[in-house]
């Protein structure tokens, strides 16, 4: 049985957060001469990816209008193409599609993935993303499409696959996972640091250092340290926008079409890379029914059971239960016809197919910051926060960062995530992307 009285490390969460901080920091301690994997515990309320690391999409992918997160994604990228067979990663690309409102953040995000040494390609104007995309799909339709940014990286993993490579690498390296244990508080020093962790299995003395990663669960770790429900943001223009919420939830909407998988290929049979569209032209269901005719957004990837993907998630209001955390969540009743209409909107292979819509076992509630992108910071002398504001799955390198930046590392990748941004005013900036999280 593992011995929860007392460790060095705790990590709250075993999620991909928590899972990679605990597997590279035992990884740091022992090549360094520090100590060993059993000076890390991972303390975990029900198992390994039971929360949003298990049913995420799985997209792994640089398309980033913002410099600070493109750098990390590709830090990130990195230790996915590390063990692709270890994570459950599969390689296969990530096309971005856009209208021309989008032309120009997507080519500044390509120069940027040139300069990082990212590789990429960049396609502009319609007719020359139309040969480009027949070229890789002969029956590619999409209209309104005036830019293409093809990542030659990226791709996606699948979930569960993934969180159980991650667990064994933890246990491999000696991390100790304790299941069935829920944090409800912490026991704190005059100086604020934390002396032990609570929880249902009783109290667990900290040697020296606590790491939360609590994924959706965030606002609740925000409550128990006693911080404030709202913030105050300092803009760019030197404003300041007083009590703005600092969590607010979103609904994310997503599906999958049952299919044989293979009928999403590359024009050679070749696995397809994962597909984000974005247009502006109207957008009809197939017998004809204007669905919008505004700026809308699909992304999609071919999967074990058919074709999984999503669209912009939507703003939940009021009270959000999230235990037990929802495997699937209600989308809104247009989603199933405008994600189906957009596939039918992109190729003519997936015309007719509304009626094999079904419900993924993907999305859930994301919980999203003040300001929609993650909070990597102490929160206390010795408590680091990993709040990733729903970014979370694809960045499997933020636990590596963590671990240096514990054992005393300046971190460049993660220093733009420092909650102290929102007093400062340096925020990211906005793209013309309809998802929140770009």
């Amino acid at each position: 049985m593992t011995d929860l009285s007392n460790a060095r490390y705790v990590v709250v969460g075993a999620g991909m957060h928590g899972l990679s901080t605990a597997y590279h920091l035992a990884r740091e301690l022992e090549a360094r001469g520090l100590g060993e994997g059993s000076d890390v515990l991972v303390l975990e309320k029900s198992e390994p990816g039971a929360g949003a690391t298990g049913i995420a999409c799985g997209v792994v992918r640089n398309n980033y209008f913002q410099p600070a997160m493109s750098e990390l994604m590709q830090a990130c990228v990195e230790v996915w193409e590390s063990d692709p067979e270890g994570y459950a990663y599969q390689p296969v690309g990530y096309i971005a599609l856009g209208a021309a409102s989008q032309e120009a953040d997507l080519v500044a995000t390509y120069e940027r993935q040139e300069r990082i040494g990212y590789r990429s390609r960049i396609v502009t104007g319609e007719a020359e993303v139309a040969e480009y995309m027949r070229g890789l799909f002969p029956d590619w339709r999409a209209r309104g499409v005036t830019v293409c940014l093809h990542e030659l990286q990226g791709g996606f993993a699948f979930n569960r696959e993934s969180v159980a490579g991650l667990a064994r690498k933890c246990e491999a390296a000696g991390v100790r996972i304790a299941t069935g244990v829920e944090v409800s508080g912490f026991d704190s020093a005059g100086d604020g640091s934390i002396r032990a962790v609570e929880t249902s299995a009783g109290s667990v003395e900290v040697g020296e250092q606590v790491v939360v990663a609590p994924g959706p669960w965030a606002q609740d770790f925000w409550r128990m340290l006693d911080l404030p429900p709202t913030i105050d943001i300092r803009l760019p223009s030197g404003e300041v926008e007083r009590d703005r919420p600092m969590w607010t939830f979103w609904n994310l909407q997503e599906g999958e079409i049952t299919v044989d998988p293979t009928l999403f290929a590359l024009a050679d049979g070749g696995a397809p890379p994962v597909i984000h569209l974005d247009s502006d032209a109207p957008l009809h269901t197939d017998d004809g029914k204007l669905v919008t005719d505004e700026l809308w957004g699909i992304y999609f990837k071919r999967d074990r059971d058919g074709v999984q993907g999503g669209a912009s998630p939507l703003v939940v209001d009021g009270d959000v239960e999230l235990d037990p955390y929802p495997l699937t969540t209600d989308v809104d009743p247009d989603f199933p016809d405008m994600w189906c209409a957009a596939l039918s909107h992109a190729m003519s292979r997936f015309e007719g197919m509304r009626p094999r819509y079904r419900k993924a076992r993907s999305g859930g509630v994301g919980s999203f910051t003040a300001d929609n992108f993650p909070v990597f910071d102490f929160l206390r002398p010795n408590l680091y926060a990993i709040l990733d504001s729903n970014h979370g799955y694809k960045m499997i390198g933020v636990g590596r960062e963590v671990a240096r930046t514990l054992l005393g590392e300046h971190s460049g990748l993660l220093y733009p995530f420092r909650f102290e941004r929102f007093e400062t005013g340096d925020l990211h900036p906005v793209s013309s992307s309809p998802y929140p999280w770009s």
